[in-house]
């Protein structure tokens, strides 16, 4: 088995972490809030970092899920940052949702310590953490890649590299556009339906079965009818991912408008206080404006 570190501790990172433990792999934690490091400890085994640096000590794959670009920075660089405890050749694996220009920031400073970086952000939320059943979309160096892919595998039910650095986030960005889309477009429906006087679980029963059938109306269709809206990626990161999105797409001249508009809708939902609601909220919004 693999001597692992795994870095922040959330509700996507501490199952994640638990699969690796489960695995027979040696892992050693490290998480913002000491306290979670230690239940996580308790529950699991492994041992506990105090710093990034303490806990990359050794390790031949250093794992990350933290929260913004910033947040990612303090875990690598510095003299308590992982990159600074990790051994020649080690393996860093960014499952973070971050912009492109961290991604490459990162990975031309591993390579000037003789270290190896694969961004692999990660969609599925946190029911696929807890089961194991994670996509993964990955760039960076195919060796590191390869390197790396075995001990994803473990919490991931499609890993792939998708190209050189940077391809990973690149990826997750597409993903989140696709996502920004087909919420609204499902809050719409049950909207419609509703104003309509239709049974809005009867309609999906039958759509969900045709061209309309998505992920999310499988998923998310009865709590959003059930006014609960505590079951997934929050709104608040769903905003920090699309600035990531809207601000790619300047740089690069590709046109987003209804990825522009949901994340207005979503500014929407944080004014009602829906900060830490899930992504589909977007219907209580509806809802809202009678």
């Amino acid at each position: 088995m693999t001597k692992l570190a795994f870095l922040g501790l959330g509700v996507m990172g501490y199952p994640m972490a638990g699969h690796l433990a489960k695995a027979g792999h040696e892992v050693c934690v490290y998480n913002r809030t000491h306290a979670r490091a230690k239940a996580w400890v308790a529950q699991h085994g492994g041992s506990l970092g105090k710093t990034p640096r303490d806990a990359a000590q050794g390790a031949d794959l250093v794992m990350a899920c933290v929260g913004n670009d910033d947040d990612l920075r303090s875990v690598c660089l510095g003299e308590d940052g992982a990159f600074a405890g990790m051994k020649k050749a080690a393996v860093f694996v960014d499952h973070t949702t971050v912009s492109a220009a961290v991604t490459s920031e990162l990975y031309d400073a591993a390579k000037a310590m003789g270290l190896n970086f694969v961004d692999a952000p990660i969609s599925g939320g946190q029911a696929g953490a807890e089961n194991g059943a994670l996509s993964i979309m990955c760039g960076g160096d195919k060796a590191a890649y390869d390197a790396a892919e075995p001990v994803m595998n473990t919490y991931a039910k499609l890993c792939r590299r998708i190209g050189a650095s940077g391809a990973g986030q690149m990826t997750k960005m597409c993903n989140q556009i696709a996502i920004a889309g087909l919420v609204q477009g499902l809050a719409e429906a049950l909207h419609f339906a509703e104003k309509a006087g239709l049974d809005g679980r009867a309609v999906v029963e039958v759509i969900s079965q045709g061209a309309a059938g998505s992920w999310q109306m499988s998923n998310r269709y009865e709590t959003m009818l059930d006014d609960k809206f505590d079951h997934g990626f929050a709104v608040d990161w769903m905003r920090k991912d699309l600035g990531i999105c809207l601000s790619t797409a300047d740089e690069i001249a590709a046109s987003l408008p209804v990825t522009a508009l949901v994340d207005q809708f979503y500014k929407d939902v944080q004014k009602m206080g829906g900060n830490r609601w899930d992504t589909s909220s977007l219907f209580k919004r509806l809802r809202a404006m009678g």
